[in-house]
């Protein structure tokens, strides 16, 4: 008996093997999986076959896709499609979603894509369009159900019949004053257990509500930490504007997480990073790596400064000893060999835990995070051995070049580990984020040592 994860698998292979013949038969199978899945597989389909499947599907279904797929994978179909063909997308989506896509989507297309909808959808995409993305306006839904008072429940819940799929699931109903302010809150659970003869006034409790303007995360916030099913979104005036889900929360925590920790690592933030091209993942990384580069050659200047006398009198000597100028850098070797390891094990142990490493990609990621490593080796080796040229003149002949090898080889050295610790760890069945960091620190640091003064023997000896 097959299980869901192998059915699933032979239904991707039996894509696969269909694309390579005709998109249009591949957007067939396709529109049979769940659209978290499909999304997926588009991703890890080559551009234009990827498109050409995309443009076969029917509107409702690549608004399903759209809805999954991460901001890289939305951006690059998005650009493919008409205004007509958007304008079709946007009319299946929700209001928060369908902005989304739109500022993933160029301004002129964005424009006749307007054009192309219902007057009415058109002036709430403007208006969820003119929040900063990152504000509770900017990921408020617009479409939700609300009660008045002297309303029953019976005949909330036949306003949620008529409402259909159009409005926010699972935020349950806001209670309104005569002037859009609300005023009370009814979460679905008791719209089930009270009587359809109850007034509202006794049912409802006090809503929680957050500004237009308020970043959001503190809307995710405030309904994770009360456990709510949703919160209002209100002017400056307390006039309900749109809704943000307890799903929505918990996408934006864990964006906002993911943001935090790649920015704490010095990776982008930005989409799926095992799936960015590899010169882009070198440009996100260096502003960390040159930084450490200038902390490295601060710490040799401090420490030449600290060894160019013994007794601690008269002024500094340049090159008092080779054994010592070589043990100046030991700092750098190791800083930049232990962040480029954290690095890669980050992008591992994230992409583990999300499930965008699977055990199919595991070596092609380990691959290409390697060659990432490498060059950023080789850009750090030659900075260091450029300025420590210029800085070593009267130091042993050959330190700057074993210093800049040491750079390259310790580094690449370090970016294998990176790769390597947490896929052993998975193989092992042990969670690569327990033990992947404190281990992978101290073999890079080991490791960075010994390569060190193995180059440094042979090159500047």
């Amino acid at each position: 008996m097959s299980t869901p994860e192998s059915s699933l698998e032979a239904a991707e292979a039996a894509f696969r093997e269909v694309l390579g013949i005709s998109p249009a038969q591949a957007a067939v199978l396709l529109a049979d999986v769940h659209a978290a899945d499909a999304a997926d597989w588009l991703l890890d389909t080559a551009e234009e076959d990827r498109h050409r499947v995309f443009g076969a599907l029917s509107p409702n279904l690549q608004a399903d896709i759209l809805e999954y797929a991460d901001e890289t994978l939305t951006q690059g179909l998005v650009a493919r499609l008409d205004a007509k063909d958007l304008g079709e997308v946007l009319e299946e989506l929700p209001s928060d979603e369908a902005a989304d896509v739109l500022n993933e989507a160029d301004d002129r297309v964005v424009n006749d894509a307007l054009a192309e909808v219902a007057p009415e959808t058109a002036r709430e995409l403007r208006a969820l369009l003119s929040y900063d993305p990152e504000t509770a306006g900017g990921v408020m839904a617009t479409e939700f159900v609300v009660a008045g008072l002297g309303q029953r429940i019976g005949d909330v819940v036949k306003e949620i019949r008529k409402e259909g799929d159009d409005a926010e699931p699972d935020v349950g109903v806001f209670v309104l004053d005569g002037d859009n302010h609300p005023i009370g809150y009814i979460a679905d659970r008791a719209l089930l257990t009270h009587s359809i003869h109850t007034p509202v006034e006794e049912v409802m409790v006090e809503p929680f509500t957050v500004r237009v303007g308020d970043d959001q995360e503190i809307a995710a916030q405030t309904i994770a930490k009360y456990g709510l099913e949703g919160v209002a979104v209100v002017d400056e005036h307390g006039l309900m504007l749109g809704v943000i889900s307890a799903d929505d929360a918990a996408d934006i925590l864990e964006e906002e997480v993911s943001e935090d920790f790649a920015r704490l690592t010095g990776t982008g933030s930005e989409g799926q990073q095992t799936r960015l091209p590899i010169l882009m993942r070198v440009r996100q990384r260096m502003p960390l790596m040159g930084f450490t580069v200038l902390a490295g050659l601060a710490s040799a200047k401090i420490l030449a400064v600290a060894l160019g006398s013994a007794d601690g009198d008269g002024p500094p000597v340049p090159g008092a000893g080779t054994e010592e100028a070589i043990l100046r850098y030991l700092p750098l070797i190791v800083g930049l060999a232990g962040n480029v390891g954290v690095q890669s094990s980050t992008i591992f142990v994230r992409g583990f835990a999300t499930g965008e490493v699977d055990p199919d990609r595991e070596w092609s990621v380990f691959g290409s995070e390697w060659c990432v490593g490498g060059i950023i080796g080789i850009l750090c080796g030659a900075i260091t051995w450029l300025v420590a040229s210029l800085t070593e003149g009267a130091g042993p002949p050959g330190l700057s070049l074993a210093v800049g090898v040491a750079v390259v080889v310790s580094v690449a050295w370090a970016a294998l580990l990176g790769g390597t610790v947490p896929i052993a760890c998975r193989r092992l069945g042990i969670d690569p984020a327990i033990v992947a960091g404190p281990m992978l620190i101290a073999l890079s640091d080991v490791s960075g040592c010994a390569i060190y003064i193995v180059v440094a023997r042979n090159i500047a000896l």
